[in-house]
C-alpha cells in the first residue's frame, strides 16, 4: 500500500499487541543499511557517505560480513541480488550462484559417498562433494559493474572490509556463539583450520574459536579481498586462490577442476528476469496492493510468491475471511499461511532446479488458474497430510540477507550464503575462506529434476525480496528473512504482517513466526509435518493450531535462529516537504545488528 508519511506508522493497538516490539523503527532521509552486523552496516554507511550508491553499499557490507559473520557467510558461498533503480522504476535480478563440475556426474559423486546403486542417498552437508564453484566473488564485482554507482573503484569498496580483517575487529555475541559451536568443524574439514580461528598462545595448539568482545585478525581472507579489487574476477577465478581452492578440494577427494573455475569466469553472474505476482487480496483494493518480486529458479522465491497467490484464491472463494490487524498470527490466519506455504513447498520442492539444464514450469507456477487448482487442497477445518506436487503446463538460502538504500532512492535487497554455517568448513590454504556446500541440495534421484549433474545450479534457499506499489510502480520495500527453508515462510510471514497485521517494519520483524520443516537439511526434512512455532505466540493460536490438527513445537532459547534473522527497509514520500523521500527500516532482534542511516 502507497506510504505518505513516517507517521502511517502508528503503534497497533493494545487488543492485539500479544507481544512486545523490542526495538523503534530507524528513519533516514540520505539512505540507510539494515544488516545483521553493526560494523559491517557501517562499512555500507562509509560507502554511501564515500559517493557511493546502494548497490556499492551493498557489496562493501557483503565483504564486511564475510569478515565479522563466516559463519553465515563468504566468499566462498553465492549471492543473488534485485535492484530497484529510481530513475526508471525498474527491477533489476542477479543470479550470482555456482554451478556443480564438470566431472559432477551423478554416478561419480554417489560412487565417491560409497553410496550403493538402487539405494536412497544424499549428499551431506559436511562432504567435500558438497562444495561447487563459489559464485560470490563474480556476484560482487557484477553487482558493482551493473549497478553501481561508478564513482568509487573496488579497492574503495572493499578497503573497509580489508582494514577489518587487518587489524582486528571485535567479535559479536551471536556470531562468537556459532563460531564456537563450528570449531571442532573446522578443525575437522581441512588442514588449514587454524586460518579461521583466533591466535592463542594459551591454547593447546596456539589456536581457537574467538569469544564475544574477542579482538579477532583475518589478514589471509583481507589478502583475498586484496587481490580481488587488484585483478578483478580473474584474480579469484585463475591463479593463487583458484589453485588453492582447487587442491584442497581435490586432495579431500572432491571433483572440482581449475577449468569448472575458469568457466564461471567466462560465463559469469546470470542477469536473470525477475518473476513477480500482485497482492491486492485482504481488502487491499487494486490502488492500494502490492507487487511481490522473487528470483526465478534455480531459487525458492518462487514459494513465497505461490504461497501469496494461494491465500488470494481462497480469499476471492471464501474459503478464508478477509483477515483484520486483529486476526494477525491468530490460530486461523497462521493455518492459512502454513497451508498454503505446504501447497507452495510440495511443488517446489520437485520442480526447482537451475532452469538452464532442465525446463522449470515457472510461468504455469504462478498463473492464477494453476494456484486456484492448488488451493483447492487447502481445507480451513484441519491439517493437511502430505501433499503431492501438482502438474503444471510447461511454458515457452546459514545465510546473510541486508538491505542498501541511498539517497537518490535506490535500494538493494541482497543475500549472501555459506550455506550451512560454515558451510563445509574446508579452507583453501592462505585464502582464509571456507567453501559452501550448497550442492548438498542436489537430488541423487536420477528421475527428480533437481538431479547431480556437470556444470548445473542445485535448488537455492537464499532469495531476496523487494516490493513495489502496484498503483504506480514506486517502491514500497526490500526485506527479506535468511535461513535456509525458512526463508520464503518469512518473506511471506514478515509482509502480510505489514499488509494485513499493519504492522510497522520493526514490529514486523519482531512479531513471533512460525516454521514448517526443520528449516535446514541437517536440522530435519522440510517434509516434516511439525509446525514449529516461536516462543511468544500467543497460547491461544499454539492451543488452536492443534485443535486443527498441527503437530505443533514450541520452540525457545538460541533453537530460535530456525525463524531466521530479516531486515526490512521501506520508503515513502513526505508530500508535504517538497515530496522529500524518506528510508524507514527495520532490523531483527534475533541478530547482532541493527538499521542504521547515512
Amino acid at each position: 500500500m502507497p506510504l505518505t508519511t513516517p507517521s502511517v506508522y502508528p503503534p497497533p493497538s493494545a487488543e492485539f499487541m500479544k507481544w512486545p516490539s523490542r526495538r523503534s523503527v530507524v528513519h533516514s532521509t540520505k539512505g540507510m543499511v539494515a544488516c545483521s552486523q553493526p560494523l559491517a552496516a557501517k562499512c555500507g554507511i562509509d560507502t554511501l557517505n564515500a559517493g557511493g550508491n546502494a548497490a556499492d553499499a551493498a557489496v562493501a557490507v557483503a565483504a564486511a560480513l564475510n569478515m565479522t559473520e563466516p559463519c553465515s557467510t563468504g566468499i566462498g558461498g553465492d549471492m543473488f541480488c534485485l535492484y530497484y533503480d529510481a530513475a526508471t522504476g525498474k527491477v533489476s535480478a542477479l543470479n550470482g550462484s555456482g554451478r556443480s563440475g564438470s566431472k559432477c556426474t551423478l554416478e561419480t559423486i554417489r560412487q565417491s559417498l560409497g553410496i550403493p546403486v538402487g539405494t536412497a542417498g544424499k549428499i551431506p552437508m559436511s562432504s567435500v562433494q558438497a562444495v561447487t564453484v563459489p559464485g560470490a566473488a563474480a556476484g560482487w564485482i557484477d553487482t558493482v559493474e551493473r549497478f553501481g554507482s561508478g564513482n568509487l573503484t573496488l579497492e574503495q569498496i572493499l578497503g573497509p572490509a580489508i582494514e577489518l580483517g587487518e587489524r582486528g575487529f571485535p567479535v559479536s555475541e551471536l556470531t562468537a556463539y556459532f563460531w564456537q559451536r563450528s570449531e571442532k568443524n573446522i578443525r575437522n574439514a581441512s588442514p588449514n583450520f587454524a586460518e579461521m580461528l583466533k591466535d592463542d598462545p594459551s591454547s593447546p595448539d596456539g589456536v581457537r574459536a574467538p569469544r564475544a568482545g574477542d579482538i579477532i585478525k583475518l589478514p589471509n581472507l583481507a589478502r583475498t579481498f586484496r587481490t580481488l579489487a587488484k585483478e578483478g574476477k580473474k584474480g579469484f577465478y585463475t591463479g593463487r586462490i583458484a589453485e588453492e581452492l582447487i587442491k584442497v578440494v581435490q586432495d579431500l577427494g572432491g571433483h572440482l577442476t581449475l577449468a569448472d573455475l575458469q568457466h564461471h569466469l567466462g560465463a559469469g553472474s546470470e542477469p536473470v528476469e525477475p518473476i513477480s505476482i500482485k497482492f491486492t487480496g485482504q481488502d487491499l483494493g487494486p490502488s492500494e496492493g502490492v507487487e511481490l518480486w522473487e528470483h526465478p529458479p534455480n531459487g525458492q522465491g518462487i514459494v513465497a510468491l505461490m504461497a501469496l497467490g494461494i491465500l488470494s484464491s481462497l480469499e476471492e472463494t471464501k474459503a478464508i475471511p478477509t483477515f483484520t490487524p486483529s486476526d494477525h498470527n491468530t490460530a486461523p490466519y497462521l493455518h492459512a499461511i502454513v497451508e498454503s506455504l505446504r501447497i507452495a513447498f510440495a511443488d517446489a520442492s520437485w520442480f526447482v532446479t537451475d532452469p538452464n539444464v532442465t525446463p522449470v514450469p515457472t510461468a504455469s507456477l504462478i498463473s492464477p488458474s494453476y494456484l486456484a487448482s492448488r488451493a483447492e487442497l487447502f481445507s480451513p477445518s484441519h491439517a493437511s497430510d502430505v501433499l503431492p506436487h501438482g502438474s503444471p503446463a510447461l511454458s515457452s538460502s546459514d545465510t546473510v540477507y541486508f538491505a542498501a538504500a541511498d539517497g537518490a532512492g535506490n535500494a538493494i535487497s541482497f543475500i549472501n550464503s555459506n550455506y550451512g554455517g560454515f558451510g563445509t568448513c574446508i579452507i583453501p590454504a592462505g585464502c582464509g575462506f571456507t567453501l559452501q556446500n550448497r550442492g548438498a541440495n542436489f537430488s541423487l534421484d536420477a528421475a527428480h529434476p533437481n538431479v547431480q549433474a556437470p556444470r548445473k545450479r542445485p535448488y537455492h534457499t537464499i532469495i531476496p525480496g523487494l516490493v513495489t506499489n502496484v498503483a504506480d510502480g514506486s517502491l514500497h520495500s526490500v526485506f527479506g528473512v535468511m535461513g535456509g527453508f525458512m526463508q520464503p515462510q518469512g518473506h511471506v510471514q514478515v509482509l502480510l504482517g505489514q499488509l494485513v497485521g499493519g504492522l510497522n517494519p520493526q514490529q514486523a520483524l519482531d512479531a513471533p513466526r512460525v516454521c514448517i520443516g526443520a528449516g535446514m537439511p541437517d536440522e530435519g526434512d522440510v517434509y516434516d509435518r511439525t509446525v514449529y512455532v516461536e516462543e511468544g505466540m500467543p497460547a491461544e493460536a499454539v492451543e488452536g493450531l492443534r485443535a486443527l490438527g498441527h503437530a505443533v513445537e514450541v520452540v525457545k532459547g538460541e533453537r530460535r535462529a530456525l525463524f531466521g534473522r530479516g531486515q526490512v527497509v521501506r520508503w515513502s514520500v513526505d508530500e508535504v516537504e517538497r515530496g522529500t523521500g524518506v528510508w524507514s527500516a527495520g532490523s531483527d532482534m534475533r541478530g547482532d545488528g541493527a538499521a542504521y542511516p547515512a
